[in-house]
């Protein structure tokens, strides 16, 4: 059944959502909402369901009860996986999956929304509106002076920022961002933090995350989730003054 509201300024909208596994309820009666052109931080304990929430959104994993609509009118557990993605879903895991042995432009440039057949690559048969695209994004993930570098050679942190290029390509209208700075310095972390808000004044983004300083630096909406449910929601000063938040999350 579709939502009984409109959802015009919803981008994501849960309901109700549950799934259990062996019987174990990973997620319990889950509801979460995005709107259009929000970014919004996921916390919450080792366990708590954000992945599965967000094999939920993908389409890996199948609710056993609840609604999960996208864009307001694409009931997401009518679809597999390519279909949600082809609806303008990209996901980023928290491993950077790149092709190391190609450049960095060249990433970006296989990863562009639309026909990539074999001879197109291999004759680098660009659109005209393509090399202008590849600058852009490449500038939104600061790899402009590396772009005919190997990816191979950059560092654990740049190769976060290239893979979310390579999603930037496929112009989603949501992303699902999987702890991006893991691993990273202190430098990185913080430009990670200003390249997501740049991402998102066209993009909605959600973010899970454990590193709550950077969780602060993005500036966002918080939402803490614990078995399966949410815990908490709101500013970052709200929810980590949360006695049940500090409880089963912070004071660890």
């Amino acid at each position: 059944m579709a939502p009984a509201e409109p959802l015009t300024n919803t981008i994501l909208y849960l309901d109700g959502v549950s799934v259990s596994f062996d019987g174990f309820r990973a997620i319990n009666n889950l509801s979460l909402t995005l709107d259009k052109g929000e970014m919004r931080a996921i916390i919450g304990p080792n366990g708590a369901g954000k992945t599965t929430m967000m094999d939920l959104i993908t389409g890996k994993t199948r609710p056993d009860k609840g609604d999960i609509y996208f864009d307001g009118a694409h009931d997401l557990t009518r679809y597999d996986e390519a279909e949600i993605a082809n609806l303008g879903i990209g996901r980023k895991f928290q491993k950077p999956t790149v092709f190391e042995c190609h450049t960095v432009e060249d990433n970006i440039a296989l990863s562009l929304k639309g026909p990539r057949g074999a001879f197109r690559t291999i004759f680098d048969r660009r659109s005209a509106s393509e090399p202008s695209r590849i600058d852009e994004i490449l500038a939104i993930i600061r790899l402009t002076d590396r772009r005919d570098e190997l990816a191979a050679n950059l560092s654990h942190g740049q190769k976060q920022w290239l893979e979310i290029g390579m999603l930037l390509a496929q112009e989603p209208k949501l992303l699902l961002i999987d702890e991006p700075v893991a691993g990273m310095t202190d430098a990185e972390t913080e430009e990670t933090a200003r390249l997501l808000r740049d991402i998102a004044t066209r993009h909605s983004v959600i973010v899970v995350e454990h590193d709550m300083h950077f969780v602060r630096e993005l500036g966002v909406k918080v939402t803490c989730l614990h078995e399966g449910s949410v815990l908490a929601e709101g500013s970052i000063d709200h929810v980590s003054q949360d006695p049940r938040v500090i409880e089963v999350y912070l004071g660890r």
